[in-house]
């Protein structure tokens, strides 16, 4: 890791130049430089080789067990934790993606396998009695505790906390009701999954003939996938939300489960609800505050809110007359076509100007200036990437050279998920012989592929999210924590998204995108009116935008609540969307059984506007005034990246702010940032 970066960089070629069409021809001739497996991992060539890999991972466990068993107190036992949750995270980390996005079913299915093998495994050590004593024996001792570092102290805590919740201090039957539970939990959440995206079907004579053709034929059937939230015939859209959320008896009866089976885990390992449970070590630290936070936000937006669906109002009665009332399906509509009607910012108009080489050289470029990095495409060998359109970036410091690599999945394919998203393959962590071991990560976009005339153009939401997904990116490479445990992104989830949506801040500056934003065929650079109208046309209806998120935030909360839940979850809805949201439930529908955050984002889908507000507040008191600041990119890095989740959160914003945010702080940064900017005002009059 120490290497400068003469010495690594002969395979390695400009990052903008990557994605260009000449430039990939180049890369994939010179594949041939060697073979390997799926991410350099030898065993990997095959899909019997995760087997392979498992087996070996499994074996390393069992024997980092008894030395953890048998190990004194001391930095050494966290150490040995660590190892073993590496060993056990490099083989689960790295089947979690392919086995959504590898291309060839039986690699899907051999990581789906290994996924399986190795959670049965975790929950075992999770309810593994004596290697917990060792952990608890290192706790205990209070000399060796006070001679750790607070790192080293914090990933104890950690691993001690992972313990907890899996029901270690209770006796051996509710130890094995813990267990049942987390086995059952997780299969519900599977299902539950799977439901909120099966279509739901009806006789196609129940809906007037002239809208039918939106819908998929299947026999007399009609089949609705979706809400067609963007489709401009309003009974097309009523009819698509009175079929898609029509309530599904299993899949209601998988949601009380889940949220029942919940409640009763966190409840025996000791905690008053599953939302007490989930929120331990996060930013708000309790249900309590979350709870204070979507209140006062919701008092704050309250007037703006009414102010936006006023609006929607006018517009629904200028374009439908006979039926002018505010359903919920038509907000995500009519604020789009307020928004188009205000600001004119049809995608196609921007496109030719964010190629996505402009674009991977505007990130490059702000990554140099901030924080002295820069990125290189390189050469890979046969074998290691899952689709011949990938590419591996070096992240290359340059002072302290290699950091860490990024793969780009980038481009549509079948059977690939349409959902941009960071995976963690390998975590950083400093070996036992002094040397660090790289991270290495995924970014998974959905873009399209060049064509003959033109490279490969995105729309400014597709850019927007290229920022967000490397925000991601930058965070796993430069949480250099000595533990693994704690790398990069491994940190509190209202947190997370902390940096990946700062860099959507950077990505709306016309400073940062007059960078790098060049027509691809002229060189002209895109004019800053149409940068600021594209700025504030995300203002439109933004309060009623905010105002649904805090509704879903709120109904999360209640659901992970106190059990039993006084009422049924449709009640809940129903009571939740008027005090929270505003536009009137619509009878004989169930829109949690779609709400599939309930499963990766149990009682935390809070954290999404928390985030928000951290990284508006960084924002505009770090890079507002200089999105180019070194010395505040240096700081950001110091207090906010370097630690990944190897520190309290919101000590890290202390450092970054210079002071403690309060709940009030973080509901005044969110509301200012719908502020229109009065000079774009003036501009456009």
């Amino acid at each position: 890791a120490g290497q400068g970066c003469r010495a690594v960089s002969t395979s390695w070629c400009p990052v903008g130049a990557a994605f260009d069409a000449k430039q990939q021809q180049q890369l994939r001739g010179s594949a041939a430089s060697g073979e390997t497996g799926l991410f350099g991992v030898p065993e990997l060539s095959s899909p019997e080789g995760f087997q392979e890999a498992q087996d070996k991972a499994l074996q390393e466990s069992e024997q980092l067990v008894q030395e953890a068993c048998s190990t004194p107190p001391g930095p050494e036992t966290v150490m040995i934790f660590d190892q073993l949750s590496d060993g056990l995270c490099r083989v689960a980390d790295l089947a979690d993606f392919v086995k959504i996005a590898h291309p060839d079913f039986a690699f899907r299915e051999a990581a789906e396998e290994a996924c399986r093998n190795i959670g049965t495994v975790v929950e075992k050590l999770n309810t593994d009695v004596e290697l917990c004593q060792s952990l608890r024996r290192l706790l205990a001792d209070e000399i060796v505790m006070s001679s750790l570092d607070p790192e080293t102290r914090r990933v104890a805590e950690l691993f001690m906390f992972d313990f907890e919740i899996s029901g270690i201090h209770l006796d051996e039957e509710k130890r094995k009701k813990a267990v049942n539970l987390n086995v059952r939990i997780l299969d519900l959440c599977n299902e539950f999954l799977t439901g909120t995206h099966l279509p739901n079907k009806i006789d196609k004579h129940v809906l007037p003939e002239h809208i039918r053709y939106n819908f998929t034929a299947e026999g007399n059937y009609l089949q609705v996938a979706g809400l067609h939230a963007d489709c401009p015939d309003d009974l097309v859209r009523e009819a698509a939300y009175k079929i898609f959320l029509y309530p599904n008896a299993e899949q209601l009866s998988r949601l009380e489960e889940l949220l029942a089976s919940r409640n009763s885990l966190a409840q025996l390992v000791g905690y008053d609800t599953f939302a007490h449970r989930a929120l331990q070590g996060t930013m708000a630290k309790n249900p309590e505050t979350v709870r204070q936070f979507l209140e006062k936000l919701s008092d704050q937006l309250s007037k703006r809110t009414q102010k936006d669906f006023e609006m929607m109002t006018k517009m629904k009665m200028k374009l439908n007359p006979q039926n002018s009332k505010l359903m919920p399906w038509d907000h995500p509509y009519y604020s789009g076509v307020l928004r188009a009607e205000r600001y004119n910012i049809d995608p196609g108009l921007y496109c030719p100007f964010f190629s996505l080489g402009a674009c991977m050289e505007g990130l490059n470029s702000l990554f140099s200036q901030l924080l002295g990095i820069s990125l290189y495409a390189e050469q890979t060998q046969r074998g290691e990437v899952w689709s011949e359109d990938v590419r591996k970036l070096a992240v290359v410091h340059e002072t302290e050279g290699l950091l860490g690599y990024i793969y780009c999945d980038f481009f549509q394919r079948p059977d690939k998920p349409h959902q941009d998203c960071h995976f963690t393959v390998r975590g950083g962590r400093l070996r036992e012989n002094g040397g660090y071991q790289l991270p290495v990560v995924v970014l998974m976009l959905s873009l399209p592929h060049s064509t003959r005339g033109a490279p490969t153009l995105l729309s400014p939401g597709m850019m927007e999210n290229l920022f967000h997904e490397m925000g991601h990116a930058m965070h796993s490479m430069l949480g250099r924590t000595r533990y693994q445990h704690v790398t990069g992104t491994r940190c509190p989830t209202d947190f997370a998204e902390v940096p990946s949506i700062l860099m959507e801040y950077f990505a709306n500056d016309y400073r940062v995108v007059n960078q790098f934003a060049r027509h691809y065929k002229t060189g002209q650079p895109l004019p800053k009116n149409m940068v600021s109208r594209l700025c504030e046309s995300k203002k439109v209806c933004a309060a009623a935008d905010m105002q649904l998120q805090v509704f879903y935030a709120a109904l999360d909360q209640i659901y992970h609540g106190k059990h039993p839940l006084k009422k049924s979850t449709t009640e809940i809805l129903k009571e939740t969307q008027e005090k929270f949201y505003g536009l009137p439930y619509v009878p004989n529908t169930a829109w949690q059984l779609r709400f599939s955050h309930l499963v990766g984002y149990g009682a935390k889908y809070y954290s999404y506007l928390m985030s928000r507000a951290v990284a508006s507040m960084v924002w505009k008191q770090c890079f507002a005034q200089d999105p180019f600041d070194r010395a505040m990119g240096e700081r950001y890095r110091r207090e906010m990246l370097a630690h990944g989740g190897g520190k309290e959160p919101i000590l890290m914003v202390q450092g970054m702010l210079q002071k403690s945010p309060s709940v009030e702080d973080f509901v005044d940064a969110l509301v200012s940032d719908l502020d229109h900017d009065f000079e774009t005002f003036i501009m456009d009059s």
